[in-house]
């Protein structure tokens, strides 16, 4: 995929002989030195993915998983979202998800954080390209895939637990990969130049709006909460031309996500799913639940808006609004109304963000702010670091017009972009030794499992192998069986026992 985004619009007139040279001395971003180091800064995030990646041939599955493979392996894809519908959540689309890696049993465990990973840098790559595109802007080869890096960096490994963001496969698919299927919307809508096209555009809204509804209802709400936002800017800061397709859109993603939530709400599966919890309408908007859920939402905001390291997405936008550059060779200005599309920005992640914590209230409790509980932020934190990379290129851009020499601020956001990225690569490589080690003791007790029930053996004990908080059989000092029998089930025995008397080895 290039990185040197091509322009549609043209200059508004020819320039003149004498501006000629000196605008082209003013380009920094065509010399090929400016291509190179920016693309030498994508380095450091995509190490750290590729690491990531193969660090993954130590997953072995753990809470949930252990449920969802025994189902597949006897009642294949079918049978597990006919499970999800009917008694566990009523989410088909995560059912078809899960099953796409329960079908390869421990193999696929290992493959989805490349697959995911992968998955993620594409996607946002490709839609960075196409929104610079269509803004008409040029960038030095190498910034788009800086961003996506970057972006994709900070989301999945600067977080307080890396294992349930990317490798914990039930919950990257409930709750990391579901903002980034809703990104992937994006990348018709901006291609759609004809009437086919933006039809298609609008089939594919509809669509992606009713399998996100029954994938993940938290990334269903930031969809809707941004989509109403966009709604309400329209006839503010969309042009003319564009606005009744974009409006159009806007109310088929909308449409196509409460379809979703209509089959979703009245599946038998969420419905005994509320009331185990008591999750009913009634108990999330009562007062004390609402409160409550303010003040874990306040904690979340405090833990993440602290987290320095988020910093990388406003330093790679800072070098876009520093090197980009108009069809003519003039830099850009900022947005004529950017104040507003600021504030709507930072609105819809306050409000999805505050929703999402209100219907996760009930079933998480207080422990929907723990830093243990962090997947369940996956849903609106990417939004957080786009807008972060949108705040740093207007950064970028008022450093351009009120500064003469830009090279120690390009000097500084650099070094911030490679600085970013050494506490997740220390984090990750702690987190491989600990997986690995976890990795040998369930290979070794999988043997001892299967060998045990080839004997004829029908109750077998079974050591609790924890890594990251990850529930495992007899937690709460041995007072919790699940998911024991499905670790039963899995292995054809009738039972398993607690195989330590004394609580094993923690791993971090």
């Amino acid at each position: 995929m290039s990185d040197d985004v091509p322009v549609t619009a043209a200059p508004e007139g020819p320039p003149s002989e004498e501006a000629a040279p000196d605008r082209a001395a003013d380009r920094p971003s065509d010399r090929p030195w400016t291509a190179l180091w920016v693309t030498a800064l994508a380095l450091p995030p995509l190490a750290l993915l590729a690491a990531a990646s193969w660090f993954g041939r130590w997953v072995r599955p753990g809470a949930d998983d252990w449920c969802f493979l025994p189902v597949v392996r006897d009642d294949g894809v079918t049978g597990l979202v006919g499970k999800f519908y009917f008694d566990d959540n009523g989410r088909v689309a995560n059912a078809l998800l899960v099953g796409a890696y329960a079908k390869f049993q421990v193999a696929g465990h290992q493959w989805f954080p490349f697959v995911s990973g992968v998955l993620v840098l594409a996607v946002l790559w490709t839609v960075t390209v196409l929104a610079l595109r269509r803004a008409g802007l040029r960038t030095p080869r190498g910034l788009p895939l800086l961003l996506a890096a970057m972006a994709t960096a900070l989301f999945l490994f600067v977080t307080p637990n890396t294992y349930k963001t990317f490798y914990w496969p039930a919950a990257s698919v409930s709750h990391t990969l579901p903002p980034v299927l809703a990104c992937a919307a994006l990348i018709p809508l901006l291609l759609a130049r004809t009437r086919r096209g933006r039809a298609l555009a609008l089939v594919v809204a509809v669509l992606t709006g009713a399998f996100l509804a029954t994938l993940s209802e938290e990334t269903a709400i930031v969809v809707v909460t941004v989509l109403l936002t966009v709604l309400l800017l329209s006839g503010r800061v969309v042009p003319a031309t564009d606005r009744g397709f974009v409006r159009r859109w806007c109310a088929a993603g909308i449409a196509g996500t409460a379809a979703g939530a209509v089959v979703l709400i009245t599946s038998p599966g969420s419905m005994r799913r509320r009331e185990r919890f008591g999750a009913e309408t009634t108990s999330l908007l009562a007062p004390d639940s609402l409160a409550a859920s303010l003040r874990a939402f306040a904690e979340i905001t405090v833990t993440v808006t602290t987290t320095w390291q988020y910093t990388g997405a406003v330093a790679a936008g800072a070098l876009l609004g520093l090197l980009c550059r108009r069809a003519d060779g003039t830099p850009p200005r900022p947005p004529a109304r950017w104040s507003l599309l600021a504030a709507a920005g930072v609105l819809a992640l306050l409000v999805s963000g505050y929703l999402c914590t209100v219907i996760a209230y009930p079933v998480f409790g207080a422990r929907v702010s723990d830093p243990g509980a962090n997947r369940l932020w996956n849903d609106y934190l990417l939004l957080y670091v786009i807008l972060l990379v949108g705040a740093g290129a207007l950064l970028g851009l008022a450093l351009r017009r009120h500064t003469r020499r830009t090279a120690p601020a390009k000097a500084a956001c650099a070094a911030l972009c490679v600085l970013v990225c050494l506490g997740p690569a220390v984090a990750l490589s702690n987190l491989d030794t600990a997986m690995r080690a976890r990795a040998e003791k369930w290979d070794a007790q999988d043997r001892r499992l299967r060998e045990g029930a080839e004997a004829g053996r029908r109750v077998l004990p079974y050591e609790r192998l924890v890594i990251s908080n990850m529930l495992e059989p007899f937690s709460q000092g041995g007072r919790s069986y699940w998911p024991g029998g499905c670790v039963a089930d899995l292995y054809g025995l009738d039972r398993v026992t607690d195989g330590a008397r004394e609580r094993g080895p923690q791993y971090p």
